[in-house]
């Protein structure tokens, strides 16, 4: 099943549920991704959902940090809430071992072995855990760990 599909039959599930808080919130996915397929004009594929929901995900976690440190935790609460529908779309994470496999892997292709590089080790290792739900900060700090 498609993703917008997927999203089409969960929003028409929360709206005879009347459950506010998640149809904000599947309303807000679906207009995140229909916007990038009208801008783009080209049925959307599943790197670019992906990347999208990466974006969402990332928007909610910094704003919910924001009403923390702003004082407030209701808005916060809410942005968490958000947060933990958008990763419930997003495919599996990948296994510590599956990233470190993904990075040995990546170090032996390029042959690198300074710090300098490691640029070139960062975009071998995101081309090999394609598919899954990938951290780009920590995966650098692994990457950067294995380098130094």
């Amino acid at each position: 099943m498609a993703l917008l599909d997927k999203i089409q039959s969960d929003l028409t599930a929360a709206m005879r549920a009347k459950d506010e808080a998640r149809l904000g919130a599947i309303r807000l996915i679906k207009t995140a991704l229909k916007k990038h397929e009208i801008d783009s004009m080209k049925p959307l594929d599943e790197p670019a959902e992906i990347q999208i929901l990466n974006t969402l995900i990332k928007q909610r976690r910094e704003a919910a940090d924001m009403f923390r440190k702003g004082g407030r935790p209701e808005l916060a609460d809410k942005e968490e809430a958000e947060l933990k529908l958008v990763e419930s779309y997003m495919p599996a994470a990948p296994t510590e071992a599956e990233i470190e496999a993904a990075i040995a892997a990546a170090l032996a292709e390029t042959g690198v072995t300074s710090a300098k590089q490691m640029g070139v080790v960062m975009k071998a290792a995101q081309a090999k855990l394609v598919g899954k739900r990938v951290d780009g900060k920590a995966l650098s700090e692994k990457v950067r760990a294995r380098l130094v």
